[in-house]
């Protein structure tokens, strides 16, 4: 059995196969599985695992496997005490960069508590939440996420750095590109795991990189991005290199993002597409598009987590700081690119990858289907680049700045009420907490910047 993650491809899209338990404990036999690992995500997006022998694997898929949650950053001294994983069969995979024999198989994992009901800061359960509310409209939000990542050099003792010795641009090759069998073997390890890879190449700045893969629905496409960032950076491991997917690692470039491509489906059929309109899209395509647009600030600090996530929101590159939208240009918050049709997709461009996948995509889909069933109208779109707008213009077109720090996205938050409701009551309140400190944490600390200019001269 080759491939453990397979893909069918159907009505235009792929999905994945269904396992059953019997499944799974024969490909551990036919393949020598060893060690099975048991993973689930906390509340900002970490990949977190046990790692039991497949000794214990009929007690893991009876999700008898219970673990202290109390010291998971974001977890609930009183909820996290014992709390039980859940294996998810269709997440069955076999990693392909573990030796041939004695092989070591992941299933990504719900989590639940003690008296078997869902754990409530479980990410995972929070994005199925959403998804089930959009079924029951009769909704499938399929996403397309656009990975960015940097690589750098590890030093001697194996430590990351910030340090390359290329300086290849966008879309330069080797010898230029000297991440090139990096990442060429990134790509094989994710095929090799089920992906479909669309494409690959060299991004704008010096060491960053993009590895696109092909759509699935909101839920896959979550554990998709969880896959492909552990398979990236241990590829990266095994070239002497450290693969970061920090938001802007340098300063005076590019910094990385994770555009989500977005579209809703109904019976099988892209409801955005409609051939009768100037632009090719439907109602509900612009609807959506007003939804995001209400909600894109408050969202902000789930699609934009870090303090340094607002290092790469800045004017003058390519990310996005306005709420404006288009679909000739690329510097806007929103984009539609050129495809039609079945392919007609919204293209989120502010999300960066650091960003909690289960998360974001709640949001995302909760704020879109906010603004179709409230029908609201987006702002009128901008067909130049946002550099060559005015300020009186900007005004013109109603266009509000994102947050630029970690606080006012706080803030933002704060005030919207369906970032509680996506997320409930725990995982929002847990959220706001941790970030606040990380906020907190941050202005006490001394920068190297301050130092250099004010040391000296006071």
């Amino acid at each position: 059995m080759p491939f453990i993650h397979v893909y069918v491809k159907k009505e235009g899209s792929f999905r994945m196969k269904d396992y059953t338990r019997e499944d799974v404990v024969r490909v551990c036999k036919e393949e020598d599985v060893e060690f099975i690992r048991l993973q689930f995500t906390d509340i900002f997006g970490t990949l977190k695992n046990i790692a039991v022998t497949v000794s214990q694997l009929e007690k893991a898929l009876n999700n008898e496997f219970v673990f202290d949650g109390t010291s998971i950053e974001g977890y609930d001294r009183e909820w996290g005490a014992d709390l039980f994983l859940h294996p998810d069969y269709n997440t069955f995979e076999v990693f392909p960069w573990r030796p041939q024999q004695g092989k070591v198989a992941r299933l990504l994992c719900d989590v639940y508590t003690l008296d078997g009901k869902p754990f409530e800061g479980d990410p995972r359960y929070i994005l199925k939440r959403a998804v089930k509310e959009a079924e029951e409209l009769g909704y499938t939000l399929n996403v397309g996420p656009e990975c960015e990542f940097f690589l750098f050099h590890s030093d001697e003792n194996g430590n990351p750095t910030t340090v390359t010795h290329e300086q290849a641009g966008y879309f330069d090759i080797g010898p230029l590109d000297l991440g090139e069998n990096a990442r060429r073997d990134m790509v094989l390890t994710l095929e090799e795991m089920g992906f479909i890879i669309e494409s690959s190449h060299h991004e704008a700045a010096p060491a960053q990189h993009e590895i696109d893969f092909h759509y699935a629905d909101a839920l896959h496409t979550a554990d998709n991005i969880m896959t492909f960032k552990l398979a990236v950076k241990t590829i990266a491991k095994r070239h002497g290199l450290h693969a970061t997917f920090m938001p802007k690692p340098k300063t005076g470039c590019d910094g990385s993002g994770m555009h989500l491509n977005l579209s809703l489906k109904r019976d099988g059929k892209n409801i955005f597409a409609d051939k009768k309109d100037e632009l090719g899209l439907s109602k509900e395509a612009y609807y959506f598009i007003g939804g995001l647009m209400k909600h894109i600030r408050a969202m902000t600090l789930v699609l934009n987590p870090l303090i340094n996530s607002y290092r790469r929101l800045v004017p003058g590159y390519e990310a996005p700081v306005y709420t404006t939208w288009s679909d000739k240009n690329r510097s806007h918050l929103i984009r539609i690119p050129v495809s039609r049709g079945e392919n007609t997709w919204v293209e989120l461009r502010s999300p960066d990858p650091a960003a909690n996948p289960y998360f974001a995509i709640a949001l995302v889909l909760m704020a879109g289907l906010d603004g179709i069933k409230n029908k609201l109208e987006p702002p009128k779109k901008v067909d130049r680049a946002i550099k060559t707008l005015s300020e009186k213009e900007k005004k013109a077109l109603g266009a509000e700045v994102l947050p630029d720090n970690l606080i006012a996205a706080i803030e933002a938050f704060k005030k919207d009420p369906l970032m509680k409701e996506t997320l409930g009551e725990f995982a929002y309140q847990k959220y706001i907490d941790n970030k606040l400190k990380e906020w907190n944490d941050y202005k006490a600390q001394i920068t190297e910047w301050e130092l250099n200019n004010y040391l000296y001269r006071y």
